[in-house]
């Protein structure tokens, strides 16, 4: 009998650690070719322009003046993310990526067994090979492999507010609760609403620590760079334009689609903050529903769709953020009874990451008009609505903490 188990002419998943490596290595091999011949790879061109930037900077030049050359792309975070980023002043351009690509798959591993650790746990299937395979089929989503051949930081920022996912569920340290929150939305504004889903959510102190700690660290930024902090503050974060066209493709947010709505006139404002007000109703709704089950990782995976929702500004590298709802719809999909409501989930549980690396949406990235361009042009907007609208909530003991091996706090 083969590592892969067979049994007459079915195929059986490997039962022995060979067997499993076997599998594994040839997953990853198989992952790593598509990855390298298929998607665009998109050359560390985000990287390049924090890696410019703060050349740029530390060389005497304004920071938000430093473009890309012959592009009109330059740093948009705030000052503090500049702060961050001055070690790679010290480094050569490669050992910069080498640096990114080594932190992003760090913090790949510590979503993976944050988000699906509790899932792994409850199946009792072996946690490295149950993991690996997830690592396998995660690195194939366009938000994943755009990040980190972007050099983005997404992933850094989802790892660092899990973290405080992950203190929110468990009695102890819970003290600390709010920091990686806090620093996340002094790096970057997106994971600011995770403050609004700790005040939802009955945290108050956790909440407070948050902005103390995103005020905090932006004052130091402020007085390390009071002038680029003015910048900033004052001019840089209003200028849409620097980031690039609402209305392109990659832009999957709520007012992406207003945009490409009303392209090429400007998009209604009025229609844009009308349905922002209506997702955080139901944001708001939802994640109340999930707080009183005590589905604490339903409740900020909901946050996390709601940020992408919002921002004016989510391209396709910034729906990692949809991960961890992905990973309770399939732990929902698993715990349902059999029937038609398990099939008809877990069919959504492997359709949406299907969608979400096909990168169906570039097929309209030359002209989204017509109702086909409204529908598959903003293919990831609809998958957010979705998950808003209809992420299942579990109850315990399902509702378990993101680390999933800590008890979840009473109901606040």
């Amino acid at each position: 009998m083969t590592q892969l188990e067979t049994t007459g002419t079915a195929w059986r998943w490997p039962v022995t650690t060979r067997g499993r490596l076997l599998l594994i290595a040839g997953l990853a091999a198989a992952v790593l070719l598509f990855l390298t011949t298929v998607p665009l790879h998109r050359d560390w061109f985000d990287l390049g322009v924090y890696y410019g930037a703060v050349h740029h900077w530390t060389g005497g030049g304004a920071l938000y003046d430093y473009l890309v050359p012959g592009t009109h792309y330059g740093f948009t975070y705030p000052p503090f993310a500049a702060v961050c980023m001055l070690p790679m002043t010290l480094v050569d351009w490669r050992s910069a990526v080498a640096f990114s690509v080594l932190s992003n798959a760090a913090a790949v591993a510590v979503i993976l067994r944050w988000t699906a650790g509790p899932l792994v746990r409850r199946k009792g299937w072996t946690p490295w090979y149950a993991l690996a395979l997830a690592g396998c089929a995660f690195a194939l989503l366009e938000p994943v492999r755009d990040t980190i051949s972007f050099g983005q930081v997404n992933l850094l920022l989802l790892a660092l507010v899990l973290i405080d996912a992950r203190l929110l569920a468990g009695g102890r340290g819970s003290r600390y609760a709010g920091i990686g929150i806090g620093l996340a939305a002094a790096i970057k504004l997106t994971p600011a609403v995770f403050v609004l889903h700790l005040l939802l959510t009955g945290r108050p102190r956790a909440a407070a620590t948050a902005t103390a700690v995103a005020l905090g660290a932006t004052g130091i930024a402020a007085w390390a760079a009071p002038d680029a902090s003015r910048v900033y503050w004052t001019e840089a974060l209003w200028d849409t334009d620097r980031v690039g066209a609402l209305a392109y493709v990659s832009n999957q947010s709520w007012q992406g689609l207003v945009a490409r709505l009303f392209d090429p006139a400007e998009p209604s404002r009025a229609v844009w903050a009308l349905g922002v007000v209506a997702l955080l109703s139901v944001w708001a709704v939802r994640v109340r529903k999930a707080n009183a089950a005590r589905d604490h990782a339903a409740a900020f995976a909901l946050t996390g769709v709601l940020a992408c929702l919002i921002s004016p500004v989510t391209w396709v590298h910034h729906l990692v953020w949809l991960a961890p709802a992905l990973v309770v719809l399939t732990d929902a999909a698993l715990r349902a009874p059999e029937g038609q409501d398990r099939r008809r989930l877990l069919t959504w549980a492997v359709a949406l990451p299907v969608v979400l690396s096909s990168s169906v949406v570039w097929l309209w990235s030359r002209d989204s008009s017509g109702v086909d361009g409204f529908l598959g042009g903003n293919t990831y907007v609809w998958i957010s609505l979705a998950l808003l609208l209809a992420l299942p909530l579990r109850t315990p003991p399902a509702a378990c903490d993101p680390a999933g091996d800590r008890p979840p706090l009473p109901r606040p």
